[in-house]
Order: structure tokens, then C-alpha cells, then sequence
């Protein structure tokens, strides 16, 4: 059992969600550039940018804590690596994982934003300082609402917490984004995960063109990389969590694994787009953002859920 899930962590939660995650990188990068009229990079660039950065010294900026500003990306990626795991396997076999196993996904999902605080505070710089306040100030934005959107497929489920039973739900009933109150709820996440993977509108706390790239500012080398490739793993988990929740999972049946493709593409496209069609917003507009109409809009959700809509 061990080996098994041993097995499971290093082919499904490291190695393929990280070359998903890379290729999802790739087309985002691809169609931004084809947006603003560029070629683009080759597909092979993101894994050509990792491999380069692996190959790099890191360099210690002075005063910083050097213990803490190693750890905090190995923390990152192995937040994402345990939570990709977790949704791999259910997926494969939804009687494999625990009663609670959402529970336990979305606190590994907050653990990369949370690594995000450690290393900028921990590099003692202070643009470095004020990305991590920023990343600080988001989490505690847009997890409320994230929270209360997933509470909707929840209901619909039978309040189960278990994402086998969300599935299993799914495949009997329909996805739960075919009712009034999951495409509310998905619309919800879908902009709570914009500014969980940092994308425009809400890349305010690594926003380049004003305080170049804030936590990560001090980063290089490995460290670099690990932070870079934590990213990329994130496109293709935190869009594999909504199809969980909302779209029905992944289905390995013949032409339904195709679907299934398709609908990941879709969710991709659809942060793509939003990420070229909109400006930085500030730091404060996205908390009342989140705070406000995100919330109201999950809290609406919950209550047509409750009454069956």
C-alpha cells in the first residue's frame, strides 16, 4: 500500500502534473504572444527555462534567513505535489482516498501562496517585504469566497466531503455546472483561482513593472526553479480541482477522455483570456473586490443550492 501510493506521488503528483503543468504554461505563453502580435516561445521552453535555472547558483542575499529562504519553494511545490496526488487519485478510483480529502485539498492549496509570504519575507528586501504583504492580503481576500463556492457542490453531493463522493454524485446526476447555483459557484472560483495562480487581473504581488517580481525578486537558480515550476503545476491543478468539483472529473472511457481534455483546455483558455483582457488592479480593489461582490455572488449559490436550483 505504501509503494502504491508512493507510486502515485511521484508519477501522477511530480512527474505528470508537472509536464501538464509545463505544457499549460507553454499554451498560455503561446497565445498571450500571439495576442500581442509575437511568435511565442517553442513548446519546449518551459522545461529548456527549468532545466537552465537547475543548472545556476543561488545566491544568498545578505541578511536573510537562509534556512527559511531554501525551504520556502520545496515547501510550495510539495504543497501542490500532495494536492495533485490526492486529486489523481480519486479520479482513478473514486473509493480510494478518505472522508475530509477536500478539506485536505484546499489547505494544500493555499500552501504555495503561503511559501510565497515565507521567501519574501524571509530575503530581508524590502520590494521582496511588500509582495509578500500583497500575497498576505490576497489570501485572506479571496478565500472566503473560494470556500463558500465549494460548499455549493458539497450540498448538492449530499454534504459529503469527500471528492469520490462529488464524482460519484456527478456521474449519476449530471455536472453540477448544468444548475443555476454551481455555474454561480464556478464563476466564483474560477476568478478565486486567477489570483491564486497570481495572473492578471491579481498578479499584484509579483507585479513586474512595479516592484519586479516581488518575492521572488531575490530568488535564483534551483530555488528559482522550484518557485517557477510550482507555478506551472498549479495551472494544471487548481483547473483539475474545478473539473472535479463542477465538471464531472475525468472519465477514461474512449471519447469521454477526450472530452475531458477538452474541458482542461477550456478552463486554461478561459484563464488566458481573462489574463489578457484586463488590467492590474490594485491591492485594495481586490480585497473589496473578493470581499464583496465574490462573496455575496458564493453566499447566493449556497442558498439556491440549499433550495434545490
Amino acid at each position: 500500500m505504501v509503494l502504491s501510493h508512493l507510486y502515485f506521488l511521484v508519477i501522477f503528483g511530480f512527474l505528470l502534473t508537472g509536464c501538464i503543468g509545463l505544457l499549460a504554461s507553454w499554451i498560455d505563453r503561446k497565445v498571450t504572444a500571439r495576442v500581442q502580435y509575437r511568435v511565442g516561445p517553442p513548446i519546449l521552453q518551459p522545461f529548456l527555462d527549468i532545466i537552465k535555472l537547475l543548472g545556476k547558483e543561488t545566491l544568498m542575499p545578505a541578511g536573510a534567513s537562509k534556512v527559511t529562504f531554501f525551504l520556502a519553494p520545496a515547501l510550495g511545490v510539495s504543497g501542490v505535489i500532495l494536492a495533485s496526488t490526492l486529486l489523481w487519485l480519486n479520479v482513478l478510483n473514486t473509493q480510494e482516498t478518505f472522508i475530509g480529502d477536500l478539506i485536505v485539498v484546499i489547505y494544500l492549496l493555499t500552501i504555495p501562496s503561503l511559501s510565497l509570504i515565507i521567501g519574501g519575507f524571509a530575503s530581508r528586501n524590502p520590494l521582496a517585504s511588500l509582495g509578500a504583504s500583497r500575497e498576505m492580503k490576497l489570501i485572506l481576500s479571496y478565500e472566503l469566497p473560494f470556500i463558500l463556492a465549494l460548499l455549493v457542490p458539497v450540498i448538492h453531493s449530499g454534504l459529503t466531503i469527500k471528492l469520490g463522493g462529488i464524482l460519484n454524485y456527478q456521474a449519476q446526476n449530471g455536472i453540477i455546472l448544468n444548475s443555476v447555483s454551481g455555474f454561480i459557484a464556478w464563476a466564483v472560483v474560477m476568478l478565486c483561482i486567477q489570483a491564486k495562480l497570481g495572473l492578471v487581473p491579481f498578479d499584484i504581488a509579483e507585479a513586474e513593472t512595479e516592484i519586479t517580481s516581488g518575492p521572488l525578486i531575490e530568488y535564483s537558480g534551483p530555488a528559482l526553479a522550484l518557485f517557477k515550476l510550482m507555478k506551472s503545476m498549479l495551472l494544471f491543478t487548481l483547473p483539475f480541482f474545478v473539473m472535479i468539483m463542477f465538471l464531472g472529473g475525468l472519465n477514461w472511457e474512449g471519447i469521454h477522455l477526450l472530452w475531458g481534455f477538452l474541458k482542461y483546455i477550456g478552463l486554461v483558455a478561459l484563464i488566458t483570456v481573462i489574463r489578457n483582457t484586463n488590467p492590474r488592479v490594485r491591492i485594495d480593489h481586490a480585497v473589496r473586490f473578493f470581499w464583496g461582490p465574490m462573496t455575496l455572488l458564493a453566499v447566493l449559490a449556497i442558498f439556491l443550492a440549499v433550495k434545490g436550483y
